[in-house]
């Protein structure tokens, strides 16, 4: 038997032959394996002899050498599931693919996430083997999934209505049993019943036996498996009745006809009401895909057209006028405006626009007309980023999700156990050598038992939490941090940019306009940002700037300048005293009651003689002492870690209630400082904006990063909160507390809902047709409970 294996795996890294040497030489070492590295391709073709070896293995060996496999995620959209049980076994057969690094399948959403080694695998591949499962897959395509949900909904409502109409004059019948009502004798008519439950049976409830033979083809069971047993036990019953009423045996035959068709018409109607509530919990994503702009007007040759978005290109020219929407992201390069950012910031004011300013697509154009030249298009722009996450936050699985994934996977086979075990004691022991009432028991456990409940507990909760917190500025890269940020006790927070604005401005000044004039004049040949600040200041206040005849800066004092041949110093009392310039106890004072609440305090002399003094402060948000003390009601300790220094730090953090500060810290010191805090027992979420916060954030059990921030921080980040709205901070830790405690519910609902129904089924105390509405009801509830976080989050 040949048991050779071949493997081509892309590899990363290589810069030289002696790499391409190196590894060849290193995979070349394991038994019966001959490999090959390719320079060139930058790839390895393995063949392993023995059929030994995973994948996994050679990465490690690469790995081992301080180079890399290219790994790649596709995600695929999968039809045909019913139940965790389904979910389960696509998850497992997925994950056991060599080359599969992990793969993620989604009940709720209906998808599946899987990352792999590129050149091991591929798309067709993971699509090949859930077709073999007996599902349906491809490669995911976008905006299109939500409309192929309307369709399906609308095909199963159409089956519904047929079933409804043929198992009606069934149900009249039960009526009849349960409360002598008269009726038509020919609603009691073996042949009437017959023709009415058979086309419900296997051509409306055929999508039952499908999915149950697939299944238990691949050696699984799901509630397919469980409906198609516990109606064909009921309709096979009802055949053996009828034939013995032909035959003359008995006059009145048991016919169980209408369990049959009942139970498959309320399982539908579930179906259709989970489908239908479901539908909604994509609603976030739908509306944020609503947000883009459709078509976009290019200037190409000096002439305007317009063509969809889509084809938009990188460094396309696009002219935007008043009201419309801003198709791409982009910088301005002609016009000033005012865009409407409330989609992506949630802040309602506009914000004003000008030449090189940044533009984000699907924000609204207010004012003026401009042309932009487009730097991103397609799925690199802003709002498809944000799209991505949030589809990556409802697609993952938070751990308490994979506990009762696990737990569905065995429920099934259980329940058949459990209903053949209730079968044998009633036939043996409580009603000796009669059929019926143990079939009825039986089929009762079987249908009342479905785990569709279990499955839909927690994905629906992270589909509606994570979408309102993103209508809500609040992204959350997976559900996995959904449930982490609920354990946060501790928050630290960067001082510039988190607490504060992040941009310096001119608190307060003591001269006259001449001097204003004079400081401002000489501080605009400086491209320090305190210097910027200073001329913003006296530009708001009218003030004209003049010609500077010299200038000089003085790196830990300040500046020296010549402006209309007058000597203008700005700086520290180093500066000053270096230049002779005298200050009195009162300027002394005073510079030290600035310095105290965190300004940057400078000096002005004019021609070696005092002039006056101004104060530049990074004011802190309008929020930020709002959102601190939001948080200390949440019982959340709040820390302050800055590379700033201690005076202006314990400044700050006195202004906004913080306790704890953590002044002058390098940014490669930041991440000691929060495992220190771990250390401490303390479940920490760091929130920053910089570069330098991108250890920190990703050392942090949870990274928050501020939208306002660089890329690297919110790359590095779990979280992200657009726009930089620090209420938003207090806001995420609720809606996680408040979608954790709807999945407990959901779970209770869905563990108390089996445990009890198993045992009052199986006691003969519910009859099939009422363990169907209750089962197809349960799953209902699960789910109108997880939509109620529409309403709860606020």
């Amino acid at each position: 038997m040949d048991n050779n294996k071949k493997t081509t795996i892309d590899i990363t890294g290589m810069t030289c032959a002696a790499c391409s040497n190196r590894i060849e030489k290193k995979l070349n070492k394991l038994d019966d394996v001959t490999a090959q590295v390719n320079i060139t391709t930058e790839q390895a073709t393995i063949d392993d002899h023995q059929g030994q070896y995973h994948t996994e293995d050679y990465v490690n060996e690469i790995q081992h050498l301080g180079y890399d496999v290219v790994k790649e995620s596709v995600e695929l959209t999968i039809s045909g599931m019913t139940c965790a049980a389904c979910s389960n076994r696509i998850e497992k057969v997925l994950n056991k693919i060599d080359g599969v690094i992990n793969a993620n399948v989604n009940l709720t959403t209906e998808q599946a996430t899987v990352e792999y080694y590129r050149g091991v695998v591929n798309s067709d591949d993971f699509i090949s083997k859930i077709q073999n499962l007996g599902y349906d897959a491809k490669v995911k395509e976008g905006q299109n999934q939500y409309s192929n949900k309307d369709k399906r909904l609308k095909k199963q409502l159409t089956k519904l209505v047929i079933a409804a109409i043929l198992s009606i004059p069934l149900l009249a019948t039960m009526l009849v049993h349960l409360f002598h009502m008269p009726l038509p004798s020919i609603f009691m008519n073996p042949w009437f019943q017959f023709i009415l439950a058979t086309p419900v049976q296997f051509i409306i409830g055929w999508q039952f036996y499908k999915g149950a033979y697939k299944n238990l083809k691949n050696g699984s069971a799901n509630m397919d498996v469980l409906v198609a047993l516990g109606t064909s036990a009921a309709y096979f019953y009802s055949i053996y009745e009828m034939f013995k009423w032909l035959n003359h045996t008995t006059q009145m035959p048991h016919l169980y006809f209408e369990t049959s068709a009942v139970l498959i018409t309320l399982i539908l109607f579930g179906k259709y009401l989970e489908t239908k509530a479901k539908t909604q919990t994509t609603n976030a994503l739908g509306e944020l895909l609503s947000l883009q702009a459709k078509e976009a007007r290019v200037i190409k040759d000096n002439k305007e057209m317009m063509i969809p978005v889509k084809d938009v290109q990188v460094n396309d020219n696009i002219l935007i006028k008043p009201g419309e929407k801003i198709p791409v992201d982009g910088i301005i390069l002609k016009g000033t405006t005012s865009i409407d950012e409330s989609m992506l910031t949630g802040e309602s004011i506009p914000v004003d626009k000008q030449i090189n300013d940044k533009v984000i697509g699907a924000t609204i154009n207010q004012n003026g007309a401009i042309v932009i030249q487009a730097t991103q298009v397609g799925n690199d722009t802003a709002l498809a980023n944000i799209i991505k996450v949030v589809e990556q936050a409802q697609g993952s699985k938070a751990p308490i999700q994979r506990l009762a994934d696990q737990i569905s996977g065995y429920f099934v086979p259980t329940v058949i156990g459990i209903a053949l075990l209730t079968f044998i004691i009633w036939i043996t022991l409580v009603h000796f050598g009669e059929f019926e009432p143990a079939l009825v028991a039986a089929i009762s456990v079987l249908v009342i038992a479905c785990p569709c409940s279990l499955g839909l507990a927690t994905p629906t909760s992270i589909m509606v939490g994570t979408g309102r917190a993103a209508e809500k500025g609040i992204l959350f890269k997976g559900g996995q941090y959904v449930e982490q940020a609920q354990n946060i006790d501790t928050i630290v927070l960067d001082k510039t940019g988190t607490i504060t604005n992040g941009k310096p401005v001119v608190t307060d000044f003591e001269g006259d306009n001449e001097t204003l004039q004079l400081l401002a004049s000489a501080e605009y040949a400086s491209e320090h940002p305190l210097a910027k600040a200073i001329v913003d200041y006296a530009q708001t206040n009218n003030i004209n700037l003049i010609n500077t005849d010299t200038f000089n800066a003085l790196p830990g004092h300040g500046i020296e300048a010549s402006v209309s041949q007058k000597q203008v110093l700005v700086g520290n009392r180093q500066l000053m005293t270096s230049n002779n310039v005298e200050l009195s106890n009162h300027i002394e004072s005073k510079m030290t009651d600035w310095e105290s609440n965190g300004k940057t305090a400078m000096l002005i002399a004019i021609n070696g003689v005092y002039q006056g003094l101004i104060a530049v402060a990074d004011t802190i948000k309008d929020n930020a002492i709002e959102s601190i003390r939001r948080l200390h009601d949440m019982n959340i300790n709040v820390v302050m870690l800055t590379g700033d220094n201690d005076n202006t730090a314990q400044a700050i953090a006195k202004q906004v209630g913080i306790d704890r500060v953590i002044a002058n810290v390098l940014p490669d010191e930041k991440s000691a400082h929060i495992t220190q805090l771990q250390k401490e027992g303390k479940q920490v979420a760091m929130v920053g904006d910089g570069v330098n916060d991108a250890p920190a954030l990703v050392t942090a059990d949870i990274g928050i990063a501020m939208g306002t921030g660089t890329e690297v921080a919110i790359e590095a980040a779990d979280i992200t909160i657009l726009g930089g709205d620090l209420s938003l901070l207090p806001k995420t830790l609720s809606i996680s507390q408040l979608t954790m405690r709807n999945i407990r519910q959901n779970l209770i609902w869905a563990f108390g809902y089996n445990i009890a129904g198993i045992p009052i089924a199986a006691l003969g105390l519910l009859a099939p047709w009422i363990a169907g509405a209750a089962m197809a009801l349960s799953s209902v509830s699960v789910v109108t409970n997880a939509l109620r976080l529409k309403r709860i989050i606020k």
